[in-house]
């Protein structure tokens, strides 16, 4: 296959994963972007320059997640390989829990779809599949390549499906000063689970897309785990500390991904606030200690790619 552009725009969303009991299948976009530009070189070799977040941290070669997955995504469809100008600007915090690698992986492989000259070789369930591959989970990549709430799931491939989104349900990223690998945060869960809570984990799994889509007043119930949250109490105190403490004001605080990031999932008043500001500064106190709170609308949209002409 032939390239049928030499330079494209993409921009990918930031997501949080599992949601509380979903865990390595639920994920949501969020209105926080990395934006790039590729561009095609008539030369062979690669030129990554970064600003923002992992700016000077993350590799400016053939290595940086953006450029690999580009080229397994060429390799993929049979196109040549080429030689690469990025440039992105980066706007999800690094080793967060907010899917800073699924953005960079997803936003690789759509800017292959709008480099070659058929872009439908590389649908939303095609990328959805390579981006899973490479991650080796889907919740991430999901919803960065279809926006919204998504549940993914592996059989004969990775595979992902639209959940509903109350317009009513607002979300609140509260990003600590600390980072954590996905590593790290994996390397504490146990090889098996009680079989009491495994059951009570896909109880409150289904109970969530319910309290999504139409009932968010049942959210808090909802986003109850049993399954991952306390076993990595170890790695990230801080966090588990502040799920504790909003959840006993009834607010629905999860850990984003595999943190440290805390996700809040509230409920839009009247007043163009949530049902959960109060309940968040006054678990800060006024001293903030390098957190950040972000009211984060829903992306409905995905992952984007424009030809630049």
């Amino acid at each position: 296959m032939r390239l049928g552009a030499d330079h494209v725009r993409v921009r990918v969303p930031a997501t949080s994963a599992n949601l509380g009991p979903g865990f390595d299948a639920f994920g949501i976009a969020l209105g926080l972007y990395d934006e790039l530009e590729v561009r095609a070189l008539g030369s062979p070799g690669v030129k990554v320059q970064v600003t923002g977040e992992g700016a000077g941290q993350v590799p400016d070669d053939e290595q940086h997640l953006v450029v690999s997955s580009l080229r397994a995504a060429l390799d993929l469809v049979g196109a040549s390989q080429t030689g690469l100008d990025l440039v992105c600007h980066n706007r999800i915090p690094h080793g967060r829990g907010l899917g800073s690698s699924a953005g960079a992986v997803v936003a690789g492989i759509v800017a292959a779809r709008g480099l070659i000259a058929e872009p439908e070789a590389l649908s939303d369930d095609v990328v959805i599949d390579l981006a899973a591959q490479i991650e080796g989970h889907p919740d991430n990549a999901a919803p960065a390549v279809l926006g919204g709430a998504t549940l993914a799931w592996r059989d004969d491939r990775f595979r992902a499906v639209d959940l509903a989104v109350h317009d009513d349900v607002a979300v609140l990223a509260i990003v600590p000063p600390t980072h954590l690998s996905t590593k790290a945060a994996r390397g504490v869960l146990p090889a098996t689970v009680p079989h009491g809570d495994a059951a009570f984990q896909a109880g409150r799994a289904a109970l969530l897309v319910e309290a999504l889509a139409r009932r968010p007043d049942l959210l808090l119930t909802a986003t109850q785990d049993r399954l991952h949250q306390e076993y990595r109490r170890s790695v990230m105190p801080g966090s588990l500390a502040l799920v504790d403490v909003l959840r006993a004001r009834s607010v629905a605080a999860v850990v984003s991904g595999a943190g440290p990031t805390v996700l809040v999932l509230a409920r839009r008043t009247g007043t163009g606030t949530t049902d959960a500001d109060d309940a968040v500064r006054d678990a800060f106190g006024g001293a903030m200690g390098g957190w950040q709170i972000l009211p984060l609308p829903v992306d409905r949209t995905g992952a984007t790619v424009q030809r630049v002409t």
